[in-house]
């Protein structure tokens, strides 16, 4: 087969591909991210790219229109390379895979102790109880008696012994690269030797053997692997102490913006690999960044924790996620044993462990088993309820005495996807949305102050609910036509309401909102309402008797509660029950790694969660209908909302 060279503007990259590849394998290729929120299916049409030179072949599409086509626009995912060709990538078709800025670290991170702290700490106002701290790796240094004519025991049972003096009687075991070399290392470093142990389990594993005092340099890493962001510390497990945090976009967006997506790309040639490369790559990369920030070798690093939702720990691992989708919904496995590292291509200590916090089910994952002991819900006496929002929508409710949980299709609205003028939680998007209401003029707030590229989820909930509030949309969801203003139009596929004119954004066009984008918000924020009304309805119990309602997840630590209220999102109750807890996926993920109890806690916490499948719910698809409305058919359950 033929191949063309495909060169790709303002980058200045060139790849080399077979005759018929898509622009988006070859941009893939080059190691460029275009948004493909669908994964490449040519439905969602925010992979667009101008061909400058060259040719290519494509069916028409909806999605680009005819004067985009005499441009030489073309959906990447469907335009089929044909010769050597020269593509342009607009800044809307970008997807921005680098580290976060401070800035959106801060919003995605807020309230994860992005600051030294003691794990007696770790649940300031969340929950009751503490962790003892006992790591998930712990070094020795041991000084062994030489042996002598009364002592002749072997090398290995020496050191047997001396952990056992350490730790206690139980069962210890070696592998057997650290037996090979155990005779001259020990004599070579005078019988002065610090292992890595392993505590986790009945049987406590020498991971390294290291000659000398190498105690004090003994570091974990956590991790939160989410469908839109992966974020991790650098722990001190001696001193319990964070000494980094970072976050970074997951790469495999370039294969679809939800889990589903995904899972169907994994099935691709080379695909499953594909998915597992881009999360073990900012894995690594982040590693390495703390390696060089704060003056630590790799293989002082001796464990990784990660929490994540029940697709991701699949590609993580290379496990095929095949059936999570497929009735009746099994994953693989939602317990996974701690394996080395290194066979998920993780680069510590060679001899390093990963754990991996365990799951409910298949649209329920390790992530909120995080979260729940995160938040202290497994152990409250009140009863509590969690709700993760981002790309997937996952709620938790109950009490020590029991929980429940469930997944909302919410869909990845609430992270921009799917939508005309969406945007993650980036530099330049839209996060707060005031609307004036005679001028109908906008008044807005991007993160890091940058020009408006889009819109991100919290800018979505401030923007419907200030078109609720100024009759500019009717509860139905539909933009008002009998308004007479320059910001409300027929646009090219839809009626839409200008938020931003082009001449003040940072993208060359309007960015706006349709009634499309309306009705997508619309069943995003039902699904997680009517999830939640419908646990609660099972339980037998009311929304009057949840005393904390924690909100999780980077799209929570923006949320405006009022709007979120007001759009029917979450219910209407006291605002101080609500508390916004940030990423309690990855402080969870932490507590494990520097707690063995609180590891053995999320495993008991994941077996003793019920999962709860709404669609086999009777009553399910009545109570989501009934959500199809701003705020609620039921305007009595939302009492404090004015406009209702």
């Amino acid at each position: 087969m033929n191949k063309h060279t495909v060169t790709f503007y303002p980058d200045n990259k060139k790849v080399e591909v077979e005759s018929a590849t898509t622009i988006l394998s070859a941009a893939i290729s080059a190691h460029i991210h275009l948004n493909s929120a669908c994964g490449g299916d040519g439905v969602c049409g925010r992979c667009k790219v101008i061909v400058k030179s060259g040719t290519v072949h494509s069916e028409p599409s909806g999605k680009v229109t005819s004067e985009e086509r005499k441009r030489g626009v073309y959906l990447a995912c469907q335009a089929l390379v044909e010769s050597d060709i020269e593509v342009e990538i607009p800044l809307e078709s970008r997807l921005d895979m680098g580290s976060l800025s401070k800035e959106e670290l801060e919003s995605r991170l807020r309230n994860v102790y992005t600051k030294a702290e003691d794990i007696s700490e770790a649940k300031p106002s969340l929950g009751e109880g503490l962790f003892t701290h006992a790591p998930l790796v712990v070094k020795f240094c041991l000084e062994l008696p030489k042996p002598n004519f009364d002592d002749k025991i072997s090398d290995l049972e020496r050191v047997y012994r001396a952990i056992e003096e350490k730790i206690g009687e139980r069962p210890i075991q070696t592998g057997l690269s650290n037996i090979r070399h155990l005779g001259e290392l020990l004599r070579a470093s005078d019988w002065k030797i610090t292992v890595a142990v392993s505590q986790r389990g009945p049987v406590a594993e020498i991971l390294s053997i290291q000659p000398g005092d190498a105690c004090g340099r003994n570091y974990g890493l956590a991790f939160d692997i989410g469908t839109t962001t992966i974020s991790g510390q650098l722990v001190d497990l001696d001193k319990k102490e964070i000494l980094g945090t970072k976050a970074a976009y997951n790469r495999q967006a370039s294969f679809g913006s939800d889990v589903i997506s995904r899972i169907i790309y994994s099935k691709a040639q080379d695909g499953l690999e594909k998915l597992q490369n881009a999360v073990v790559d900012v894995i690594n990369e982040m590693a390495e960044e703390f390696s060089e920030e704060h003056g630590i070798d790799l293989n002082d690093v001796t464990v990784v924790n990660v929490a994540g939702n029940t697709t991701m720990i699949h590609l993580l691992l290379r496990v095929d996620p095949t059936y999570i989708r497929q009735e009746p919904y099994v994953p693989t496995a939602n317990y996974f044993p701690h394996f080395k590292a290194a066979e998920a291509g993780i680069k510590i200590n060679p001899h390093g462990l990963l754990f991996c916090v365990s799951g409910v089910a298949s649209y329920v994952g390790g992530d909120i088993t995080a979260g729940v002991v995160a938040c202290g819900v497994h152990e409250s006496k009140e009863l509590s309820l969690l709700i993760d929002i981002g790309t997937n929508g996952e709620i938790a409710l109950g009490s020590r005495e029991w929980i429940i949980s469930c997944a909302a299709s919410a869909g990845p609205a609430f992270e921009g996807s799917g939508m005309s003028c969406g945007l993650r939680a980036t530099r330049g998007a839209i996060q707060e949305v005031r609307i004036e209401p005679k001028s109908l003029e906008v008044k807005y707030a991007t993160l890091g102050d940058d020009k408006p590229r889009g819109i991100c989820g919290s800018g979505y909930i401030d923007l419907v609910c200030e078109l609720l509030k100024h009759g500019i949309m009717d509860k139905s969801g539909k933009l008002n036509r009998d308004i007479k203003n320059r910001r409300l139009r027929e646009g090219k596929a839809d009626y839409e309401f200008v938020v931003a004119f082009e001449e003040e954004s940072g993208i060359d066009g309007d960015i706006v909102v349709t009634d499309s984008d309306l009705d997508n918000l619309k069943r995003a924020k039902a699904a997680v309402y009517s999830g939640i009304a419908i646990l609660v309805r099972h339980m037998g119990t009311g929304l009057d008797q949840i005393k904390r309602i924690f909100i999780a997840g980077g799209f929570g630590t923006s949320l405006d509660i009022e709007s979120a209220v007001s759009i029917g999102l979450i219910p209407d109750l006291p605002r101080e029950k609500y508390i916004f807890v940030g990423n309690s996926s990855l402080a969870g993920s932490r507590q494990a790694l520097l707690s063995c109890q609180a590891s053995a806690i999320c495993d008991k916490v994941a077996a003793d969660i019920t999962y709860f499948e709404l669609s086999t719910d009777p009553e399910y698809m009545d109570e989501y209908m009934a959500a199809l409305f701003f705020p609620h058919t039921d305007a009595k359950r939302f009492p404090s909302v004015k406009y209702v």
